[in-house]
């Protein structure tokens, strides 16, 4: 299988970010990848203010990336975007995972929200205008079990667990991690969760600054599962591709039988 990360600088005009977000995955697509991932957000970063309104998991957004897929004969992840919540204060943070028809396979509501407070770097309650979800998603691309999270999920390592366990063995993460956390932490927790549950890791994510006055870390990559980054975009917007190895990853699990020891 072969991948592409799809690395986006998002910003509140929502016609252009998707318009940046079909190039990409034209580029990809011409780079012959079976599958292409967008980051969190991709339709929109800006103040709340001029957001879009949500929208249900057939609106205009699924259209667009829908279409995107079936023209492009191309898996397409559509990073996430607001769908509309269960509440008039609150969406869910979604996740759209597209066939090569255009078919909607699989719909993901992120878990983990991002509620944090870090003195004079980041200020964040994701919570109070985000509802999380609930369910654990796998979906079969192109018969490649892959396991489906978004960004502040990277930090709890149960949910790639029980991705794992359930049969995963490619883990996506489209992201708009912050730069302050993201210069320590990116690359070290996707090295950790590919290393542990014997999987690859693909994560696409937002660079740059982007309204009101934050900005994203960047470094899309792709990780083996013995931990070795294999693709990763530099800080500017693009497409890495890797092809995925799915007998190496067969061979690590043997030789390393971490996985099939656990006895918890």
């Amino acid at each position: 299988m072969r991948v592409a990360v799809c690395q986006l600088n998002s910003r509140a005009d929502r016609a252009e970010n998707l318009a940046v977000a079909r190039g990409l995955l034209d580029r990809a697509a011409a780079a012959g990848a079976d599958l292409a991932v967008l980051p969190e957000y991709v339709d929109f970063l800006g103040p709340a203010a001029q957001a879009p309104k949500p929208e249900g998991i057939d609106g205009e957004f699924a259209a667009f990336f829908a279409a995107a897929a079936r023209e492009l004969g191309m898996w397409v992840h559509a990073g996430s975007f607001h769908e509309t919540g269960p509440d008039d204060e609150h969406t869910y943070n979604t996740t759209l995972l597209f066939d090569r028809t255009g078919a909607l396979t699989a719909t993901y509501r992120k878990i983990h929200l991002y509620d944090v407070e870090i003195p004079g770097r980041v200020s964040y309650q994701e919570s109070r205008t985000v509802a999380a979800g609930s369910d654990v998603v796998i979906a079969a691309v192109d018969g490649v079990e892959t396991g489906l999270s978004i960004c502040y999920d990277l930090r709890f390592p149960e949910l790639y667990r029980q991705l794992a366990v359930r049969g995963a063995r490619v883990l996506v993460v489209p992201a708009a991690f912050m730069a302050h956390t993201g210069r320590d932490h990116w690359e070290v927790l996707l090295r950790a969760r590919a290393i542990e549950n014997q999987c690859y890791v693909v994560a696409a994510g937002q660079i740059g600054d982007h309204d009101p006055g934050r900005t994203c870390f960047g470094r899309s990559m792709v990780i083996d599962p013995w931990g070795t980054v294999v693709a990763q975009l530099p800080d500017e917007v693009g497409v890495a591709v890797a092809d995925l190895d799915l007998d190496r990853l067969a061979r690590i699990r043997r030789d390393v039988p971490s996985l099939a020891n656990r006895r918890l």
